[in-house]
């Protein structure tokens, strides 16, 4: 019963060298990595000065936080939230739009199928991922700056923060469209503006249209970040009421945020299957 075992084994053996004699520096290669993270690990933790007595006592002092929230109460304040809350939508669909509106005509420049040329394309690709770059929190601080305080610089730093991230997702869309069409209009004696216009937004616009659907859903919640420093919103009246210490005020604006956040989320579930379309599910 064990011959034919040791037989086979030499045939693996044999049929597959690298697996059975791999070479000690392979062998070492993922225990090194496990000790280098770890190592990485607990040097972080003791250089940003990690203490779990402080953590615990943290959760403690957290509790009686959570106690104070409840319940929600808004005051006399409510109509102010209520402004509040719509100036923050207003600021994460008027900044998506613009930042959506702005960088369609530039990802064309940053399509390979579109723009071929390297030497063209590349300053392009490292402008957008330059803008990109920078977060939409640190937008606003430098907005706030040139603009002033309020939800304009607000607008400004999603718009622009969006900018870079949408030049990418639409260049992408771009590059990943069916060549067919274009193909088609090409041999029909269509022009280059023919074949974007007629053979490639066609396909793109709706997969153009989920991703700005979802990006107001996610800069609902940065505009309220970026409220917290000076630029409108909601997020203004978080930040002065927990300066103040009024929890029950502050638990009722994040309930708020939730509301809008879900409330958004569904819609623009909706929107987004009624542009592309149900999958159906195998």
């Amino acid at each position: 019963m064990t011959k034919p075992q040791e037989v086979d084994a030499a045939q693996m053996r044999a049929r597959y060298p690298e697996v059975f004699d791999r070479p000690a520096s392979a062998r070492l290669a993922t225990p090194a990595m496990i000790v280098a993270a770890f190592a990485i690990l607990t040097y972080g933790l003791v250089d940003l000065d990690f203490s779990p007595s402080r953590f615990f006592a943290g959760l403690s002092q957290l509790g009686w936080i959570s106690l104070m929230m409840i319940p929600p109460d808004p005051g006399s304040s409510l109509p102010i939230y209520l402004k509040a809350l719509g100036e923050t939508l207003s600021i994460a669909l008027l900044g998506t739009t613009l930042g959506a509106l702005f960088a369609l005509p530039v990802s064309l420049l940053a399509a390979r199928n579109i723009v071929p040329s390297s030497i063209l394309r590349f300053p392009v690709r490292r402008f957008l991922d330059s803008i990109r770059g920078v977060d939409t929190l640190i937008w606003a601080l430098v907005w706030i700056n040139v603009v002033g305080l309020g939800p304009f610089a607000g607008v400004l730093a999603i718009a622009v923060s969006d900018f870079g991230a949408f030049g990418k997702l639409f260049s992408e869309a771009f590059e990943g469209a069916d060549q067919k069409q274009v193909e088609g209009i090409r041999a029909s004696g269509g022009s280059a503006l023919h074949e974007i216009r007629f053979g490639l937004l066609p396909q793109v616009l709706p997969v153009i249209a989920g991703q700005v659907l979802y990006f107001i859903e996610s800069n609902t919640r940065s505009a309220t970040i970026i409220g917290i420093v000076g630029a409108g919103g909601i997020g203004l009246q978080l930040a002065e009421q927990i300066r103040v210490l009024e929890w029950q005020k502050v638990s009722f604006l994040i309930l708020m945020i939730l509301v809008a956040v879900a409330a958004i989320d569904f819609i623009s579930g909706k929107l987004r299957f009624a542009i592309i379309g149900r999958r159906a599910v195998a």
